[in-house]
């Protein structure tokens, strides 16, 4: 069972606007990673923290280029550092639709584009006018995306795709992976904006937004031997829900995990929503996800 940080929202105010999808990621040095999208000047931007709760003034790390025609607005983001480079793969969005783009940069806060096209765009009829909210992994030599596609407002479905060189990609014949299950009412009218975390007896935890309808969302995951077939849903679903009169009542978005081994818990980072604010809070669990917390097929 998770439970909300008592002083929650940890990070935002009306200055700041509107932040929402972050992506949290453990740095060499001890400290937590997040990135964010900014919905104020529309860009990504970076912040970090020692302890996960006090988080520094948010940087921008990468803005929009409307000459480009696919991204007047930049969002939903990851980064990833592989070598020394740090690489990251983001939501471009024009003219009600929206793409993934790429870019890097050496020292994980000034990103460069490194196409002037998106890497991936929508193109079959379950992606929509949509494809956003990037989450990948690098193993054994592969780029691993997983996102979300549909609708621009909020997607319907996550899909899957594969890359040599986290340029050109190869997306799954097996997509949609991960669809809306109308039996849940938690999920009832669709899915979206996943985090995609390993895990040593599970293979994959995917952590994801659940949509009772297009304006209510919860945090939810579900685990997966090889990440893209045969999805467990967790028993406790939701994880993190709206609470009625508090910062969050509206919804509970995009969820990023972290696992926090010395102290055996589990934590999640979600944007949550009241009316038109939108901030970051934190809830946690004690002890890792096993396989009995989970539903049979």
């Amino acid at each position: 069972m998770f439970h909300k940080y008592q002083n929650n929202p940890i990070f935002g105010n009306s200055e700041l606007g509107t932040l929402f999808d972050v992506y949290l990621t453990a740095q060499e040095n001890s400290r937590i990673r997040m990135d964010l999208s900014t919905r104020k000047n529309n860009c990504v931007s970076v912040s970090f923290s020692n302890d996960g709760i006090h988080w520094d003034d948010p940087v921008t790390t990468l803005g929009p280029d409307p000459a480009s025609g696919w991204e007047d607005m930049v969002n939903r983001n990851c980064v990833l550092k592989i070598g020394d480079t740090y690489k990251m793969w983001y939501t471009g969005q024009a003219h009600g639709n929206s793409y993934i783009g790429v870019a890097e940069s050496e020292n994980g806060i000034d990103f460069h584009r490194i196409t002037k096209d998106p890497v991936l765009s929508p193109e079959v009829p379950f992606e929509g006018a949509s494809v956003m909210n990037p989450c990948v992994l690098y193993e054994n030599g592969i780029y691993r995306m997983w996102y979300s596609a549909g609708e621009t407002y909020e997607p319907n479905v996550l899909c899957y795709a594969e890359s040599v060189d986290g340029v050109t990609w190869q997306k799954s014949p097996l997509n949609p992976i991960l669809e809306k299950n109308p039996e849940k009412e938690y999920e009832q009218n669709r899915i979206g904006g996943c985090q995609v975390i390993p895990h040593p007896a599970l293979g994959y935890l995917v952590f994801y937004i659940g949509y009772r309808d297009i304006h209510t969302a919860c945090v939810c995951v579900a685990y997966s031997k090889d990440g893209i077939t045969d999805f467990h849903r967790c028993k406790t679903n939701p994880l993190v829900a709206p609470t009625p009169g508090e910062w969050d009542a509206d919804s509970c978005y995009k969820p990023s995990a972290l696992y926090d081994a010395k102290n055996n818990r589990w934590r999640i980072w979600y944007n949550g929503r009241a009316k038109g604010a939108e901030y970051i809070g934190m809830a946690e669990k004690t002890g890792d996800f096993k396989a009995e917390d989970f539903e049979e097929r």
